[in-house]
C-alpha cells in the first residue's frame, strides 16, 4: 500500500513509503476487533463500588427479642437488613472487570483495525514533527494544513516528544501516542490515523526484516 509523504503544509513531498499489506491489506476480523475493545474498557472499570454487609454497619448487637413466643417475625438485631440503617443484602463489593485476552488475538484485532482504516482511506502519513517549543496554536495550525481540524485524530509519534506531546493534549479531538502503545480501542475511535513519516517507515522496514 502506498502512501504519499505530506509536509506540515499538507502538500505533497514527493516522497512515498509503502505500508505492509499483511498489516494494512488484510481481511478484517469483527470479533476479534470487538473482543480487543471490550477488554479495554473493561480494564478502565475501577470497580471500587462498595456496600456494608450486616458485619460492618454500625449498631448493638445484642437480640432485640427472644427468639419464640412473641407471636411475630423472629429478629435479630438492629444491623439485619430488615431495619433501616442495616447491612445491604448482596451489594457490590470490590472486584476487577479486566479478563485476559491471547496476544495473538490482540495482535490480529489491532493489525483488523489498521485494516479498516486503511480501506478507509484514513491513514495519512507527515513528515516528522518538529517543533522548537510546546506551542497549541502551531500543532492546531499543521492539523489545519492537513484537513484533520474537526476530525477525530489518533497522531502515532515514534518516541516520546515532550514538545509535541504539549502541543497536542489540549486539542479537543486529538489524541498523541506512542507507535509501541497503540491500541485497538484507540485506532477504532478514531476518525484518522497520522503517522509520523519515521513511524511509518518502521513498518516497511519490520516487513523488509521478515522477507
Amino acid at each position: 500500500m502506498q502512501v504519499d509523504i505530506l509536509n506540515i503544509q499538507g502538500a505533497k513531498t514527493g516522497r512515498t513509503v509503502e505500508l505492509p499489506e499483511d498489516i494494512f491489506g488484510t481481511e478484517p476480523n469483527n470479533h476479534v476487533v470487538y473482543l480487543a475493545v471490550k477488554q479495554y474498557l473493561a480494564a478502565q472499570h475501577q470497580g471500587t463500588h462498595k456496600v456494608k454487609t450486616r458485619a460492618e454497619v454500625q449498631g448493638a448487637s445484642r437480640k432485640l427479642v427472644k427468639q419464640k413466643g412473641t407471636g411475630g417475625a423472629r429478629k435479630g438485631n438492629l444491623r439485619s437488613p430488615i431495619y433501616k440503617g442495616g447491612g445491604s443484602i448482596f451489594g457490590p463489593t470490590p472486584h476487577a472487570y479486566d479478563f485476559k485476552l491471547n496476544r495473538k488475538v490482540k495482535d490480529l484485532a489491532k493489525i483488523s483495525a489498521l485494516s479498516y482504516k486503511a480501506k478507509e482511506n484514513a491513514i495519512v502519513v507527515v513528515e516528522d514533527v518538529a517543533l522548537a517549543a510546546p506551542k497549541t496554536k502551531e500543532f492546531a495550525g499543521i492539523l489545519k494544513n492537513l484537513q484533520l481540524s474537526n476530525k477525530k485524530t489518533l497522531f502515532v509519534i515514534p518516541e516520546y516528544n515532550d514538545n509535541v506531546y504539549l502541543s497536542l493534549r489540549n486539542i479537543p479531538g486529538v489524541k498523541g501516542t506512542l507507535l509501541s502503545d497503540v491500541n485497538t480501542y484507540d485506532i477504532v475511535n478514531s476518525s484518522v490515523l497520522v503517522f509520523t513519516e519515521s513511524v511509518a517507515k518502521i513498518f516497511s522496514e519490520e516487513e523488509k526484516v521478515e522477507a
